[in-house]
């Protein structure tokens, strides 16, 4: 690579690493490139992002950004994978190193924070910034139904009560 090539390499790298909120290692050698392509797509749907660049160079681009522990992890072919979402890149990443054995995560970083390959897990299994949104719109709305069958409900049984004393009065 020229020197002017690497250099923007090195601020493409950086100002992705400044944005992201959690980046994933792992080594993907012997993996095919159908495969890597089914990685990168997988990625993408999930809002996620993975970049296969020089050590050395992603080393140079990870000072100054809140992930700067990542670059221990950072030898021998290495994929890394980000997300603005901190459950988004590794979910997809514990899930495809489930379905290939030669994906191997090596850890991660989340904001300043380090994670092993545990940890990296952990945050898999959480569920994402959508669901939980889901979740608690649900909670919120929740009272508000039951507020509305709770007030509807003595209307109803006056209804019933008037209904069953008409149609005894008609019977007589």
């Amino acid at each position: 690579m020229e020197r002017a090539a690497k250099k923007e390499a090195v601020e493409s790298l950086n100002g992705l690493f400044q944005t992201t909120s959690v980046a994933v290692v792992a080594h993907y050698s012997g993996l095919t490139v159908a495969q890597m392509q089914k990685l990168r797509s997988q990625m993408k749907q999930a809002g996620a992002s993975v970049k296969v660049s020089k050590n050395r160079l992603a080393k140079i681009a990870l000072e100054g950004t809140d992930v700067v522990a990542i670059g221990s992890l950072l030898k021998g072919p290495t994929v890394i994978a980000t997300s603005s979402d901190p459950v988004a890149a590794p979910k997809v990443a514990v899930e495809f190193a489930k379905a290939n054995e030669k994906f191997v995560i090596l850890g991660g970083s989340m904001g300043k924070t380090v994670l092993n390959v545990d940890g990296v897990k952990a945050l898999a299994s959480l569920p994402s910034l959508d669901e939980l949104r889901g979740k608690l719109v649900g909670l919120l709305v929740a009272p508000a139904t039951k507020i509305a069958q709770l007030t509807t409900a003595p209307a109803a049984k006056v209804a019933r009560v008037v209904q069953a004393y008409a149609s005894k009065s008609e019977a007589a």
